[in-house]
């Protein structure tokens, strides 16, 4: 295990990104135990402006150039290493290990991944995630791999909330079946907690569970009953579902959703249809985990309760209206 210096500010590597959030709640996080932070941002913005004013270091950098990583690594001993749900994560794994071996430092590196992460996933992006894993375990890196095995609260914000506002329904390939929901905000509080206490891990890879476990009838039943409206779920195939995810990408300009998801989602949602198996949730173990109790999907709804709401989303081109925001939350 990697010796670790108090003073040395902790590297955290995805902190701008708009799905979970994972990465800027670590910061915020990592500010309120009173550590040093780095943050790896590929460009300033308002993002990068609100972590600075937390006292994080912004360091510009990107995983796809390895020249800019190395000045990034200097005197860390912890790493918080998180990629978009996008294409790239192999190449960006191989630029970060060689930056760290060229550093000659070993800093323990807290992965967060994806339940999907296998080699034989019929996910595009699944396999990619395990392979990235594998170069940095190769290259002899100190990981810890948090393979979250639950589907984020936000993916109903990102991915169907423009068709709950604009049909009062939503459609996916999971099927009838339950699966766990974790919110983005505990995703966080699982890396925050393998930085600061490793011994609550058991071994390099493990995959933490959701707090609750749902259909997605369940949600349309919850979300009816947040709105005072009426919300339905229909269940169609992968194929139907990545045209949709697809036709939403090109809407949104690949800011969130992107071709790569719009083939992953979907893919992972067949495969839980395929095994026959219900996706579990375990609230107790999560909530030693991460020492406090879980966010309920129930609260996540009511909390971002505008988003959902009907004619929060019109289709590009209605007369007087501009295109709605669908970035969630990462």
């Amino acid at each position: 295990m990697t010796e670790t210096t108090p003073g040395n500010p902790i590297l955290v590597i995805g902190a701008t990104g708009r799905h979970g959030n994972t990465g800027e709640h670590v910061v915020r996080r990592l500010h309120e135990e009173g550590r040093a932070v780095r943050v790896l941002a590929r460009t300033l913005g308002d993002r990068t402006e609100r972590l600075a004013a937390l006292g994080a270091e912004i360091v510009q950098g990107d995983l796809h150039d390895r020249r800019t990583l190395v000045p990034a690594l200097a005197e860390v001993d912890l790493v918080y290493f998180t990629y978009p749900i996008a294409d790239g994560v192999v190449s960006a794994a191989a630029n970060y290990a060689s930056a760290v071996r060229d550093v000659g430092r070993n800093p323990r590196t807290v992965v967060m991944s994806m339940g999907p992460a296998n080699p034989d996933h019929p996910s595009d992006l699944g396999r990619a995630q395990w392979m990235a894993e594998q170069v940095m375990d190769w290259a002899g890196l100190d990981l810890v791999i948090l393979r979250i095995a639950a589907l984020f609260h936000q993916n109903l914000l990102v991915l169907h909330a423009p068709s709950i506002g604009r049909e009062g329904l939503f459609r996916n390939s999971f099927g009838s079946g339950a699966v766990g929901w974790i919110s983005g905000r505990d995703a966080a509080e699982l890396g925050l907690a393998a930085l600061l206490h490793p011994e609550r891990f058991a071994g390099r890879v493990t995959y933490p569970l959701g707090s609750e476990q749902f259909t997605h009838a369940d949600i349309a039943a919850l979300l009816s009953e947040v709105l005072g409206t009426p919300v339905g779920f229909h269940p169609v195939t992968r194929e139907q579902w990545q045209r949709e995810l697809t036709e939403l990408a090109d809407l949104d300009g690949g800011r969130v959703v992107n071709t790569a998801m719009a083939q992953h989602i979907p893919a992972v949602g067949e495969a839980i249809v395929r095994s026959g198996t219900a996706l579990p949730a375990d609230a107790a173990t999560l909530r030693t985990l991460i020492g406090r109790e879980p966010v309920t999907l129930r609260d996540f709804l009511i909390a971002n309760r505008e988003a959902f709401e009907p004619l929060a989303y019109t289709p590009v081109g209605a007369p007087g209206v501009a295109r709605a925001d669908v970035s969630g939350q990462h």
